[in-house]
């Protein structure tokens, strides 16, 4: 069984057998397509062989399935991906899953192992990975070093991520540390999504998505709403999992 994340940043494609990960692959979600897609009547034929894949059964889910079919493919929506994925990596059947993309972010309410309620940020980048990037990118640091600082943050009050840019120019112009700006921007970053977590609140509280991978962000998210939070080990290829599943792997 293989399942694939049609993502907005990155396409991720896992292959499983008896419950097992067996291979797993990340690529650029634009150079994928170029490499190794190849359009024929309105559906998306993919060069398997070439990306040492086997022709096996497929499902799809993802940001690109809006505009993008595989042929030969079951598409699913995202929602159901992600939460079918969640349960089966984290083994719980009642939370709440922060499924945090590259330029959209869901929070899925979960009970009995299925979809109770949900709701998607997806009118603007600013509580997405995206965002984080952008933030990153601006203070000169790396991703990994932006997932490190959640003490003594700065109040940044910009809800655009393109105006934050400036914001950040000018608490840096103020005398500002990095630690304090990159802190500021993993608070800010909660404060985008956090009414929507208070809506549909659950004890504990799972992270998926590429986002997950901010360290800082789950410490405050944490600290915070008082949630059991945890992270699942295959966070940025949830949704390929998922799939999956869904599949019968």
């Amino acid at each position: 069984m293989i399942g694939i994340d049609l993502g907005s940043r990155h396409i991720k494609i896992v292959q499983m057998q008896k419950g097992n990960v067996i291979k797993k692959a990340l690529y650029d979600t634009i150079q994928f397509y170029r490499r190794y897609g190849i359009a024929r009547q309105q559906r998306l034929d993919i060069d398997w062989e070439e990306i040492g894949f086997p022709p096996d059964q497929l499902t799809a889910t993802g940001y690109g399935k809006i505009t993008v079919k595989i042929e030969g493919a079951v598409h699913i929506p995202e929602i159901q991906a992600h939460t079918a994925g969640a349960v089966f990596q984290s083994g719980l059947y009642n939370f709440t899953l922060l499924d945090i993309g590259g330029q959209d972010t869901k929070i899925i309410k979960v009970r009995g192992g299925r979809v109770a309620d949900f709701l998607t940020n997806d009118r603007c980048a600013a509580s997405s990975g995206r965002y984080m990037e952008n933030m990153a990118d601006v203070l000169g640091i790396s991703l990994t070093e932006l997932s490190l600082h959640s003490e003594d943050p700065v109040n940044l009050s910009s809800t655009c991520a393109i105006f934050g840019e400036t914001e950040i120019i000018s608490k840096i112009v103020e005398g500002k540390s990095i630690s304090q700006l990159a802190a500021g921007v993993n608070y800010t970053l909660y404060r985008r999504f956090a009414p929507q977590l208070k809506h549909l609140a659950s004890d504990k509280l799972v992270l998926s998505g590429g986002g997950a991978f901010n360290t800082a962000l789950m410490k405050i998210i944490a600290q915070q709403t008082g949630f059991d939070t945890i992270r699942v080990d295959d966070y940025q290829f949830n949704g390929a999992i998922g799939c999956c599943v869904y599949g019968g792997n």
